[in-house]
């Protein structure tokens, strides 16, 4: 029987921080498939000898493959495996047999296989097999929408450097199996390599390069990357914290060396002993963001980005405890993303306070990209492919993540998390699995929450309506009335609350439970009420409402349809730079593009989103009407942002608002003086999708401005009318301090 299309990659991170001049950043996962995968599958050990001519694209490799024993050892065993075709593989132990059977022609970028069946006698588990062969497929885009502007190979070995994965085939894929190995590295000298696992052996000379790395922790395949790379290294006790880079940088090299030590020092702290003994970041030849067990491999520009250290970096740290050694059950749902998403990107933003503004965003994510046929339950994500998977895998799923978290309370939920890593630490583990581990040491039912939230479609919707307040006693009752205004079934909620009150500086604070259609709230408070807020934190996973968050990009790049309109009477080169910048935009999000001149529309439609191009726009005017609540001012030759007077000339100037005659549909404008500029800034903008304002610099165009709009007047704020009878709009009142999940050590 052939192995079944086992396909093993990088895991490619996610970038919290919005990127400057990245060519791009991936928001997946492509960790391996696991559909049909036992939960502890066989383990095959790899004994790899591989020797490497990189001005070739050659190599030889011998390996000597032990496979698990069976029960029964009496009669003759028949395996088979997948190699990568035109690696002409030769059996060299004695009375093992092996036959050549079908070839298969994988997905586009994937390549070509050739299944062998291997006979061996009774008694005996492990045989040796002599390889080799040209890797030499060059690395190409990944699908706009998946990726946007980042490449992948399926494997490549040049005179500039070496990447294998295990979708690369380079070794025998068996049927479902996880793996351990040793793998020796001979190349020319100057040159390195790294691995997963302990380096065991490292010789450089001038004539050539010797390096062994050794995993005896089960993985999901094998990766090897090889360069001329300058290394650093600082110890850490148990492990090694290591970077290698294409050119020396020893003041880069220790930035990353302390930020490795800090983060893992947190996490261990956090979760359980960091399970590997090193972390290494690695420089690639080309722009990637992937990470490996035990180490991450990242583009030469992307290294370079200061934010990098506090985004994406503690994110691929962290994969180690979640993804890389505790697996996902795949076929269950890809908890890992959604888990490390909030123990990484949202928890260092948490430690900044900025929590209920990542949330806030993570909210409106969803409700700008999950609209229509998009959604889907959590269970059934596997990777990234998309902003609205993107929205469901990763931000539904961290939001979980907080209510569960706000039910146990941290000390609980903290509990949960070790003794999931204690006890699932290189097996699978399912959604299920992580269940019955929050319950064990909570002693709470925890099914239905999960039911609710990783099973079911869809996301609660709130409105608040019939505030009042009068007094009683030694204070006043306020009434209100909470509905779940969504289709379909309600939701079991645990709602938060504020109430600002007259003389009082802080907040009162209190949460209720609802679990109908209809709540009608009765709250006693000790002073009269100003104003009442409805989950003010953003601690609910729900749709928000569009009078929740300010205006954003991701109002336009996630609309089912969207219009562009070009101004007719631009230059014809800025025209023309504008047409080609408006066709880039079809592959942005939307499901529909359309593309026509401002002229061939009599009047501002109202009933998609629209994207006005250039100062010259006849629609120019109606638009920045639309923006009048907020810190905005157009004049000849600049546009006044809040306190910043940007000027026109060499900038490019983007403004995010809403249809004044349909509050539901987005308005965007995108200006700019430098056609030059275009190109760059098609690229750029779905990076830069929570931003309500935006404003960049020259050709690059390198970004010198971005912000959001205050929110003017939401649905979930409502203002309490006084003795005189007026209503008064006033702040909402402070509120009590966040304690912090976790603390990262001081440098």
């Amino acid at each position: 029987m052939a192995a079944s299309r086992v396909l093993v990659s990088a895991r490619i991170f996610l970038v919290s921080a919005l990127i400057a001049a990245v060519p791009a950043i991936i928001l997946s996962s492509s960790s391996i498939s696991h559909a049909g995968r036992d939960v502890n599958p066989p383990v095959v050990n790899h004994d790899l000898k591989i020797t490497f001519s990189p001005d070739s694209r050659r190599f030889n490799a011998e390996d000597t493959i032990t496979l698990p024993d069976r029960p029964n050892n009496s009669t003759n065993r028949e395996i088979s495996f997948d190699l990568r075709q035109g690696l002409d593989p030769l059996i060299t132990t004695p009375n093992v047999h092996m036959s050549a059977q079908s070839a298969e022609a994988l997905k586009s970028g994937l390549p070509p296989l050739q299944s062998y069946r291997v006979e061996l006698p009774s008694g005996v588990h492990t045989f040796t097999l002599a390889y080799g062969g040209v890797i030499a497929q060059p690395h190409v885009p990944l699908a706009a929408e998946q990726a946007q502007y980042f490449s992948e190979t399926s494997g490549m070995i040049s005179e500039n450097g070496v990447y294998l994965s295990g979708s690369s085939y380079w070794y025998p894929s068996f049927n479902n199996e996880v793996t351990t190995f040793t793998v020796r590295v001979t190349l020319p000298g100057g040159w390195d390599a790294v691995s997963q696992g302990l380096r065991t052996f490292h010789d450089r000379n001038k004539k050539e390069t010797i390096v062994q790395w050794e995993s005896p922790e089960p993985q999901e395949g094998i990766f090897l990357v090889a360069a001329r790379f300058s290394e650093y290294v600082r110890p850490a006790g148990q492990y090694a914290a290591m970077v290698f880079l294409r050119s020396p940088d020893s003041e880069m090299a220790d930035k990353y060396l302390a930020a490795t030590v800090r983060y893992i020092t947190m996490y261990e702290k956090l979760i359980g002993p960091y399970p590997y003994k090193k972390f290494a970041l690695v420089e690639n030849l080309w722009e990637t963001g992937l990470g490996m067990p035990s180490f991450t491999l990242l583009g030469p520009k992307i290294i370079r980005f200061p934010f990098i250290i506090t985004s994406s970096y503690p994110h691929e740290i962290l994969h180690n405890w979640w993804g890389n050694s505790v697996f996902p059950e795949m076929d269950k749902g890809n908890w890992s993303e959604g888990l490390t998403a909030y123990l990484a990107d949202y928890l260092i933003q948490e430690q900044q306070g900025g929590g209920a503004a990542f949330r806030q965003a993570t909210l409106q994510k969803y409700a700008d990209y999950v609209v229509g046929n998009r959604d889907f339950p959590i269970f059934e994500f596997r990777a990234r492919h998309s902003p609205s998977s993107e929205a469901i895998g990763y931000g539904k799923s961290l939001m979980f993540f907080h209510m569960l978290r706000q039910k146990l309370g941290d000390k609980i939920f903290v509990a949960g998390l070790q003794e999931i890593y204690r006890e699932y630490k290189f097996r699978f583990a399912s959604f299920d699995d992580l269940r019955k581990t929050f319950e064990k040491v909570s002693g709470k039912d925890l099914k239905w929450m999960f039911d609710e939230w990783i099973l079911r479609t869809g996301a609660p919707k709130l409105k608040l309506r019939n505030v009042n307040a009068h007094p009683e006693k030694n204070g006043y009752v306020l009434t209100a009335v909470i509905e779940q205004v969504q289709p379909g079934k309600t939701y079991r909620l645990l709602i938060p609350l504020a109430v600002t009150m007259e003389g009082k500086e802080r907040a009162f604070q209190s949460a209720v439970s609802m679990d109908k259609r209809v709540f009608e709230l009765s709250l006693h408070v000790p002073a009269r009420p100003l104003r009442l807020d409805i989950d003010p934190e953003f601690d609910l996973f729900r749709r928000l409402d569009r009078g929740e968050v300010p205006p954003a990009l991701s109002e336009a790049l996630g609309a089912k349809e969207m219009l562009i309109l070009l101004p007719a009477s631009a230059n014809s080169k800025l025209l023309q730079a504008y047409r080609e910048f408006a066709g880039s935009l079809v592959n942005a999000g939307p499901d529909t593009v359309e593309i026509k001149l401002d002229t061939e529309e009599p009047k501002l439609p109202s009933d998609c989103a629209v994207t006005l191009l250039g100062w010259e726009n006849r629609f120019l005017k109606e638009a920045m009407a639309s923006l009048s609540g907020h810190e905005v001012l157009l004049s000849l030759k600049s546009v006044h942002i809040g306190k910043n007077d940007m000027q026109m000339e060499k900038n490019s100037i983007v403004l995010a608002s809403r249809n004044p005659k349909n509050k539901d549909v987005a308005l965007d404008i995108i200006a700019t003086t430098v056609p030059a500029a275009l190109p760059g800034l098609s690229i750029k903008l779905p990076h830069y999708h929570k931003y309500s304002y935006l404003v960049f610099e020259g050709d690059g165009p390198s970004n010198i401005l971005k912000g959001r709009w205050q929110v003017l007047d939401s649905p979930m704020t409502a203002f309490i009318r006084g003795k005189d009878g007026v209503v008064r709009k006033v702040e909402m009142a402070p509120l009590l301090p966040r304690a912090v999940l976790a603390k990262l050590p001081a440098t």
